[in-house]
């Protein structure tokens, strides 16, 4: 990167070749993945596809969701690193619309993934007392308000991004402005609504277990599964204009220190979810862990220990590894796939007392990956793929060089 760089010339690059072939390769991924969701529908009980497209449904909205956070994050914070994966982020949360058309499935089926929705939950003590919270109408409207939030937030910030690129370049303080107002009350608003939708859609599954840290953990989980996915974009267009201008050694470390940073958040997270339920030892919420330490589950607890903590946070001690955008590709690839496998380990005990993961989970992942990617790629492309109006741009990506 050169401080002679022009950052007008910067908005009108469009690396089109190499989206193209990003989004071909991400349509056959996603083909492959779709045509297993197929023979699966025909394959395995409705209950099993189910099971497997609310994991898949959860992992592509961590993505969403949590580039939605790191994006209000960078507004706040601001730092060269944000600047450089913003349009990557802003692309993302405009996937918002589609996220809401795949929730119609399970939204459809309430009785076949929730226990709590079923007439049968009449009959449960516990759960008539989490009646007025645990029913369907209720359900959907907290559903809509959700994603009425997360849309207003996402649209709202991607509108003001996309004026700001086609206005003049302003001073700090003008247009940023507006950026921090909103992301800061807009992150409060996000924290609250992604800990009550973790506990709609996620946690409710088994509606005795209760914790208070599921939110966060869920929220840390997104943000980890964003940084990795950004790290491989911001690879995979390393060599192309003009991402190769303002991507090299540094960005990949500031984004490699980032994933380490959410890798032990994630562990410290877990690690005191476990350390309270374990000792508190109450009835309604200890099973939640002995299903899935012990009998089939034990040896994918013990996975998911070593591939989404261990593994990661030894090899992200290495400065050389972070500095080198190829090598730190591989193991946020790697964290992708060990954010499925631990979706699909906090998800599947709900329904597979003897038994563990099942095939399709993968399979889903990667036939859901069909339509976002194709949409995320959609949406990268048509703008601008670094905002070099922004008034600290300059100063944070081009003269600095860090």
């Amino acid at each position: 990167m050169t401080s002679e760089l022009n950052p007008a010339q910067m908005l009108k690059e469009r690396p089109t070749a190499d989206l193209s072939r990003l989004s071909t390769r991400a349509l056959l991924f996603g083909g492959v993945g779709a045509a297993a969701c197929a023979a699966g529908f025909f394959m395995v009980d409705w209950s099993q596809f189910l099971q497997s497209y609310l994991i898949a449904y959860m992992f592509w909205l961590g993505l969403t969701l949590g580039s939605l956070a790191l994006l209000m994050i960078q507004h706040l914070s601001g730092g060269a690193w944000g600047l450089v994966g913003r349009r990557i982020f802003e692309a993302a949360t405009r996937t918002l619309p589609l996220m809401a058309v795949l929730f119609l499935p399970i939204a459809m089926n309430m009785q076949t993934l929730y226990l709590w929705a079923r007439p049968e939950a009449a009959n449960d003590a516990i759960l008539v007392t989490k009646q007025a919270y645990l029913n369907v109408n209720f359900f959907y409207v907290r559903a809509v308000l959700y994603f009425v939030v997360w849309m207003a937030l996402a649209f709202t910030l991607s509108k003001w991004s996309k004026a700001q690129d086609e206005s003049a370049p302003l001073e700090p303080g003008r247009m940023d402005r507006r950026f921090r107002v909103l992301s800061g009350p807009g992150l409060v608003l996000f924290m609250l609504s992604v800990t009550f939708m973790s506990v709609d859609w996620v946690m409710s599954l088994d509606p005795h277990f209760y914790s208070t840290i599921f939110g966060v953990l869920t929220v840390g989980g997104q943000c980890l599964a964003t940084i990795a996915f950004t790290i491989l974009t911001l690879q995979a267009l390393s060599h192309a204009k003009p991402i190769s201008d303002v991507t090299n050694a540094e960005r990949f470390h500031d984004y490699g220190k980032l994933m380490l940073a959410f890798v032990m958040l994630w562990a410290y997270f877990n690690v005191s979810q476990l350390l309270i339920i374990w000792s508190a030892n109450l009835p309604e919420e200890i099973p939640w862990y002995i299903e899935r330490l012990r009998g089939h589950w034990g040896p994918w607890a013990v996975f998911v220990l070593v591939g989404h903590f261990v593994a990661p946070f030894v090899l992200l001690l290495s400065r050389d590894l972070k500095r080198h955008g190829r090598t730190l590709s591989y193991v946020a690839l790697f964290i992708l796939f060990m954010r499925v496998v631990d979706l699909v380990w906090t998800v599947g005990p709900v329904f597979r007392h003897e038994s563990t993961g099942h095939w399709l989970d993968f399979a889903m992942v990667a036939g859901m990956s069909l339509p976002w990617l194709f949409l995320f790629y959609s949406n990268l492309g048509s703008r601008a793929l670094v905002p070099a109006h922004d008034p600290y741009f300059k100063e944070s990506v081009i003269s600095e060089g860090h």
